[in-house]
């Protein structure tokens, strides 16, 4: 777990200091501009399975490209396709030329046949990892995801700012012992990439906790919340897979029009997109 720069064969890059620091002042003064929301797991017509229940999501979140809720499912091919992504706002100036010197490096040290034809990083889930306040002001670490994967096609870049997140690879269930595949700490201005049918397709990925050393509390447009993470998944979803939200089925519209609702608030994006007809 060294701060080197990591190159895998297997399917794995990893610089620890790739934004500079005139990109992350730029990157952190145009999302002090955003306004994440909180989402439910679930809705009205994607209820809970038998063994789970309603739930926040752990953190606030903010899509760039296209915007694909949890109460939607998520986009996970080749059946979680259709109905899942919808227009989002693009990639600011502060990120663009980022995103084409990370596009650069994938395709330089990752296998042609890693990389899909056509395949772009047009998409991106913000995370804030920190701590949730309630009514109270009780405070509650909630900097942590569990096991997952990221079912969009390609190689997968990650960045993150503040305090480090100790990430792993993990295979099979969760509950076996001696599963880690492979873990780092993902420090701050750090870029991950991972690609391939060891670390994108097989293994699931977590993270385990986010250090508090730093005491450093990013000034964002969140209520209740302390972040003290944040961390960009850059992913690639085919244009055709990606749909305007009045096109989206009665159901489906009626579980994200709150959200919609809420993000128009603030974005012209949204706001306009409420009015198409």
């Amino acid at each position: 777990m060294s701060k080197k720069v990591i190159i895998r064969k297997d399917g794995l890059f990893y610089h620890p200091t790739f934004i500079k620091k005139q990109e992350k002042e730029a990157i952190l003064e145009w999302l002090a501009t955003l306004h994440p929301i909180w989402e439910m797991r679930y809705s009205e017509n994607n209820p809970p399975p038998p063994e789970d229940t309603q739930r926040r999501l752990l953190r606030p979140v903010y899509w760039l490209g296209n915007w694909q809720f949890a109460c939607l499912n998520y986009y996970h091919p080749p059946k979680g396709i259709h109905n899942r992504c919808i227009h989002a706002e693009g990639y600011p100036p502060a990120l663009k030329k980022i995103i084409e010197t990370i596009e650069g490096i994938t395709k330089m040290y990752f296998k042609r046949s890693e990389v899909p034809k056509g395949w772009k990083l047009n998409t991106c889930l913000i995370n804030f990892y920190g701590t949730s306040i309630d009514e109270n002001g009780k405070k509650v670490d909630t900097a942590r995801v569990g096991d997952h994967k990221d079912f969009e096609l390609g190689p997968v870049a990650s960045v993150s700012f503040g305090e480090r997140a100790f990430f792993q690879f993990v295979m099979g269930k969760k509950d076996l012992k001696n599963n880690v595949l492979f873990e780092q700490w993902l420090e701050d201005s750090s870029l991950q990439i991972f690609a391939g049918d060891l670390y994108k397709d097989r293994a699931f990925h977590r993270v385990q906790r986010v250090e508090n050393k730093l005491k450093t509390i990013f000034p964002l447009n969140v209520e209740n919340f302390e972040t003290r993470r944040i961390n960009f998944t850059f992913r690639y979803v085919p244009a055709e897979h990606i749909i305007d939200y009045k096109d989206l089925p009665a159901p489906q519209k009626s579980d994200v029009t709150g959200y919609m609702e809420k993000l128009a608030e603030n974005s012209d994006h949204f706001r306009r997109a409420l009015l198409k007809k």
